[in-house]
């Protein structure tokens, strides 16, 4: 029997998923200053905006997670993209002279953060389920290139639909493409191989041999095709006292940071700090995704190589040090770069050699975590929201006090700090075998 390719198509559509997340999220980015404008917003209050989103989305990383190890991503992922839909929606639907629209876009950017921090716990589960442990580099890679593709797209699509039909209109196109997507995930997806009826035997194999957690149906349980969801779960004591869990969330916590100012804040800082127009602004805003959209997958097969050749200590850890540390590295050189769109594409690395780090955490999580994937790397991720949110009102406060140069010096010394954080990281020691 031919062997068949399900496990990637699904991945492909994880990516597809991730990629309308980040629409959803960055749009307003982009139509920030429109909205400030048209509601009267400092730049301040519009960081407390960008904030409530990071907020909600980090609040929401572990019980999301919890949520996808218990019913499953298939179904997580679909309620999730609805929640999205709908939020996204009532973003435009603020009316212009409304009193206390502040509130009002604070909340439903935080209930649009809560709906959308499922996303990559989600995935996470599936992953474990999914992908043998030898391609789930790649498979991470190609998932979290969604980012950079989602993010690149953004500031071109959105600055295009607002020049002819109004900032408005970006965001109601984006709750429609997010619906579609999501209603095609449902249809095509299920929680685990063994109940897909597209897997062939050979594949089935594949992934079995490879995967480190087995179903009941594997270990000879009595629930011949037992659900994927809710098996396995580990103690929240025993994810808590993991030096691992805390090391990968504390790096994880200076990734969001530094990731965070090019979401939030890179195109605003090329058209008012560097004085480019719109259309160059929105051009060189997607630089930093585009090369997230490259380096993702391109660290992840590179940590695939480098864990057969010399083991995970190498391949997810020593990859992540190299990647964090470059990005410091870059970041301190695109501060101090004169000509902004020299500037932009040096800064435009540091996202790159970010992003091929990327793999490595939502890896060693699933490797990790067993039947419990879903809840630490939720719980790592609320470490990276976090970062998400400090970087989105700290950032605008560090340059109006200390110059745009300064906020870039912060974000490299935490990416130097998170490359630290990975030395203490052990890949090969699963919390399952410590309950």
């Amino acid at each position: 029997m031919a062997t068949s390719h399900t496990r990637w198509l699904l991945i492909f559509w994880l990516f597809v998923l991730s990629a309308v997340a980040f629409l959803d999220r960055v749009n307003i980015s982009i139509a920030g200053g429109s909205i400030a404008a048209d509601y009267g917003l400092s730049n301040v209050q519009l960081g407390w905006v960008f904030s409530a989103f990071l907020l909600g989305y980090a609040l929401f990383q572990t019980p999301g997670g919890w949520l996808s190890d218990k019913f499953g991503p298939r179904k997580v992922l679909t309620g999730g993209v609805i929640w999205w839909g709908i939020f996204t929606a009532l973003t435009a639907a603020v009316p212009s002279r409304l009193a206390g629209a502040l509130l009002f876009f604070v909340s439903v950017r935080f209930l649009l953060g809560a709906g959308e921090a499922i996303i990559y716990p989600a995935s996470n589960r599936f992953v474990s389920w999914w992908i043998p442990t030898q391609e789930r580099g790649i498979a991470n890679g190609i998932i979290f290139a969604g980012v950079g593709v989602g993010a690149g797209i953004t500031p071109p699509a959105i600055s295009y639909v607002m020049v002819h039909y109004g900032w408005r209109w970006s965001f109601w196109l984006s709750a429609v493409v997010g619906l579609v997507a999501g209603l095609v995930w449902f249809i095509a997806a299920r929680d685990k191989p063994e109940e897909h009826s597209s897997v062939s035997s050979a594949e089935l194999a594949l992934i079995q041999a490879g995967r480190t957690l087995a179903s009941s149906d594997e270990a000879g349980g009595s629930k011949a095709s037992s659900s994927a969801a809710g098996e396995g779960l580990l103690r929240w004591s025993t994810i808590l006292r993991s030096a691992n869990v805390w090391a990968v969330t504390l790096s994880y916590f200076c990734y969001g940071y530094v990731a965070w100012i090019f979401f939030s804040w890179f195109y605003i800082y090329l058209a008012k700090v560097r004085g480019l127009n719109l259309k160059a602004s929105a051009f060189y805003a997607t630089l930093p995704f585009l090369a997230m959209a490259v380096c993702c997958p391109l660290g992840g097969a590179i940590a695939d190589r480098v864990t057969r050749w010399r083991g995970k200590r190498w391949g997810r850890c020593g990859i992540a040090v190299f990647a964090m540390a470059m990005t410091s590295i870059f970041l301190l050189l695109g501060s101090r770069v004169a000509s902004a769109r020299l500037a932009s594409v040096v800064l435009a690395g540091g996202a790159g050699a970010l992003y091929l780090s990327q793999s490595s955490f939502w890896s060693v999580t699933a490797d990790i975590g067993a039947g419990s994937s879903g809840s630490v790397s939720g719980f790592m991720n609320m470490g990276a929201q976090l970062g998400g949110a400090v970087t989105a009102s700290l950032t605008p406060a560090v340059a109006a006090r200390y110059g745009w140069a300064s906020s870039f010096h912060v974000a490299a010394i935490l990416a130097a700090l998170g490359a630290v954080a990975w030395l203490i990281v052990n890949p090969d020691r699963s919390l399952a075998k410590n309950p």
